[in-house]
């Protein structure tokens, strides 16, 4: 079977026990980035066969590890931090899974929108995930399709692509829209930033930008 498991997006007590079990108890660990899984591997002591599952090799891999798993081995995946298949590698895998009648499950635990979202003080009974939007194609014509978007709208983004994303909202939004920026979601320098897109702009040119990005946008009233 697969198990997406969910890893910490900071702070590695953020894990779950049932996370634990299940990657002590798999045969392989799906990695995006096998440097930075063992990190959170060697510190709980789980000694497995790691194999690298990235955007990059995802399509080639498929056959092989749904042959592994076809012959009874436990697969559990993880991305760089929080749930697999949001942003990350995940969804071409469980697809594959499902055609092939495999059993696949995940687990609940951490991803950074879901805490921006509730800390940002806009309304989050209705929402909408963009997570990264098209660097170049496409990405102009997905923020004019969101002009008027009436739920709270979520993104993710580089910290050096902020300024322009938020450049990006004021143009199609208007500069009075309110916004919340978080970054560093449970690390040590954690920072959850509020008000207009405007005042947003202001302070990030003036401080600078660091950490990985979650923006949350207030939806046209």
């Amino acid at each position: 079977m697969l198990t997406l498991v969910p890893t910490p997006i900071g702070n590695l007590q953020d894990i779950t026990l049932r996370a634990l079990a299940v990657l002590k108890e798999a045969d392989i660990i799906l990695a995006e980035d096998t440097r930075t899984s063992k990190v959170l591997l060697n510190h709980f002591g789980i000694d497995k066969r790691v194999l690298s599952h990235h955007q990059h090799n995802e399509h080639a891999a498929l056959s092989e590890l749904i042959r592994f798993m076809k012959e009874g081995q436990k697969i559990a995946m993880v991305s760089d931090a929080g749930t697999p298949g949001i942003s990350d590698p995940g969804f071409l895998l469980v697809r594959e899974c499902i055609k092939e009648e495999i059993p696949v499950l995940c687990l609940p635990g951490a991803t950074a929108f879901v805490p921006a979202l509730v800390m940002s003080g806009l309304p989050c009974d209705r929402f909408i995930f963009e997570g990264f939007l098209p660097q170049k194609k496409g990405r102009q014509t997905r923020l004019l399709a969101l002009k008027e978007e009436n739920r709270t709208m979520i993104f993710y983004e580089s910290p050096f692509r902020l300024i322009k994303l938020i450049d990006e909202c004021i143009l199609h939004f208007g500069e009075e829209r309110m916004a919340s920026v978080s970054r560093e979601i449970s690390k040590m320098f954690e920072e959850t930033k509020r008000g207009t897109l405007l005042s947003l702009k202001n302070y990030f040119e003036t401080k600078g930008v660091k950490g990985e990005i979650v923006m949350v946008v207030e939806g046209v009233k």
